[in-house]
């Protein structure tokens, strides 16, 4: 009996992309795709490794997160631990850690580095003033999760290899996502999921890559996704809004209604109301899939 596993379709990939074919192809179908030489020509390519990161922003703090699970007492995107940035390099180099560093902001904490990259002219109108830097230790992972704002977002990838799972946005259905949330249920491995215990995975239809060294990701509008560093790397990601109207309105719907109702009942009910989250989770997720037997 062959293994069961997650029903995933290799990301396609092109070389060098035009901004017709880019619109065309990939945005308007929202679609992923993986551009191999998009930066070639920016300075970052050439430049930015860590020990470059240790020299420019190794005396900054850092915000550090870890996968451990959603606890109330944890505000929205509370870090889990703080370190200088040259002390955290130091420790993705030599040993494994669960220590990410995700949504750094380039403009805001180092601005110096902007001279080393551009805004590709590719058919997507990228917010300048949000450059996000993410970085991870061997083996550290995202939980599976859409953006607040489901944005458009190119993910450009410059030390190690990473691991990239992706579902489009409306196959929420069969992924657990948490009421009141942005993540699936954060007990489920996508590297290796136990189907007996998340029966409806397998009817969920995604995509998945791995991005070295130069190598852009395009993900769609609020597409789901899961990272995980093969080796210790970095990445940074440029977004545009929302196009679908439909997408706008949950975007700001999360920005300004869910994320503060998420937060008054996580003081009100504690850590009951993460729990009650996390059965409804599974509740909601399997009703559904035996509806569909």
């Amino acid at each position: 009996m062959p293994a069961r596993e997650l029903k995933l379709k290799e990301i396609e990939r092109v070389g060098s992309i035009s901004k017709k074919e880019f619109v065309a192809n990939f945005v308007k179908p929202q679609v992923p795709v993986v551009i191999e030489n998009l930066v070639g020509d920016w300075p970052a390519f050439e430049k930015w490794n860590f020990d470059y990161m240790r020299e420019k922003v190794g005396d900054r703090v850092v915000p550090l997160y870890d996968d451990r699970p959603v606890d109330h007492k944890d505000g929205f995107n509370e870090p889990h631990a703080k370190m200088k940035m040259s002390e955290y390099i130091d420790l993705l180099e030599s040993e494994p850690t669960r220590y990410r560093i995700f949504l750094y902001n380039v403009l805001k904490e180092t601005p110096e580095l902007q001279k080393d990259f551009d805004y590709p002219d590719i058919g997507l109108r990228l917010m300048k003033s949000l450059p996000m830097l993410f970085f991870g230790g061997e083996d550290s992972y995202t939980f599976m999760h859409h953006d607040i704002d489901l944005a458009n977002i190119l993910h450009f990838h410059f030390v190690g290899e990473k691991e990239c799972i992706l579902y489009p946005l409306d196959e929420k259905k069969h992924l657990y996502k948490v009421p009141f949330s942005l993540i699936t249920h954060e007990s489920i491995d996508f590297s290796n999921p136990d189907f007996e215990k998340w029966p409806a995975l397998e009817n969920a239809r995604g995509y998945r890559t791995r991005l070295k060294h130069g190598q852009t990701l395009y993900m769609p509008e609020g597409c789901w996704h899961y990272m995980r560093y093969i080796t210790p790397g970095f990445s940074m990601s440029m977004r545009s809004i929302a196009r679908n109207p439909r997408n706008l309105s949950q975007a700001l719907y999360n920005i300004f209604v869910m994320r503060h109702f998420d937060n008054l009942m996580r003081r009100v009910k504690g850590q009951k109301w993460i729990d009650e989250k996390n059965d409804r989770a599974i509740r909601n997720t399997n009703r559904r899939l035996n509806n569909q037997g």
